[in-house]
This record gives C-alpha cells, sequence and structure tokens, in this order.
C-alpha cells in the first residue's frame, strides 16, 4: 500500500496493483508499442499482454526518492526505440504524479525485443 495523504479524518492509500494497472495502461498509450510482456518473458515475444493482465509486465519498488516503475515492453520494427521509451518514461511520470498523486523517482523501460507492425 502507499500513502498519498494523510489528514485529521485518516489516510488515503492505494494498492501496488492500482499502481501497476496505471502505468501499465499508461505505457499503452504510448506510440510504437506492440505491446507489453511478462517480466520474466521466458515464453518468447508471441506472448504479449492483453490488457486484463498488463500488470504482469509491471513491476513497482519504492524508494526514498518515491516510486521506482520497470515497464517491460515490445516496440514496433523501424521505431526509435529511445523515442518510444524517453515518450513511457514522460506518460507514466505524469499519470502516476498527476492523477495518483504520487511521487515517481524514476521510470525504467525495458525493451525485451522489436516486432514488425503489419496492416490490417
Amino acid at each position: 500500500m502507499y500513502k498519498i495523504r494523510s489528514n485529521e479524518m485518516g489516510d488515503i492509500t492505494v494498492t501496488r496493483e492500482l499502481v501497476e494497472t496505471l502505468a501499465g495502461l499508461a505505457t499503452l498509450d504510448c506510440y510504437g508499442l506492440v505491446g507489453m510482456v511478462p517480466q520474466n518473458i521466458q515464453s518468447g515475444i508471441s506472448n504479449i499482454l492483453r490488457i486484463d493482465s498488463i500488470r504482469k509486465g509491471v513491476q513497482v519498488s519504492s524508494s526514498d526518492k518515491g516510486l521506482i516503475i520497470d515497464v517491460y515492453v515490445i516496440v514496433g520494427y523501424g521505431i526509435r526505440i529511445t523515442e518510444v521509451a524517453s515518450n513511457v518514461m514522460q506518460k507514466v511520470t505524469y499519470v502516476l504524479e498527476n492523477n495518483a498523486e504520487l511521487p515517481v523517482a524514476s521510470v525504467n523501460v525495458n525493451v525485451r525485443g522489436v516486432k514488425v507492425l503489419r496492416d490490417i
């Protein structure tokens, strides 16, 4: 549990699962991503997570300066990885700090693979 705010009436806290879900949804909203993958990607990049299990692609820990968020992603072929990673970092930080009022120390983007995007 992470404390957002306290007052004379009590505390407002959020669960780790909520933080993982918010970070995952923010990540998926970024251009250039094919999807997210589990942290232990032993099954290959074909195991891209569906929207209902994106929390498996996010790891949250805390430090004195705030939350440390690790996201595990697959990037589309031909798209600059550094730009995608920078966008993910900014978006996740923005969502967590502005929507949930949680301090973010760092967002680490772990690119686990590249996949060719096909026109449908």
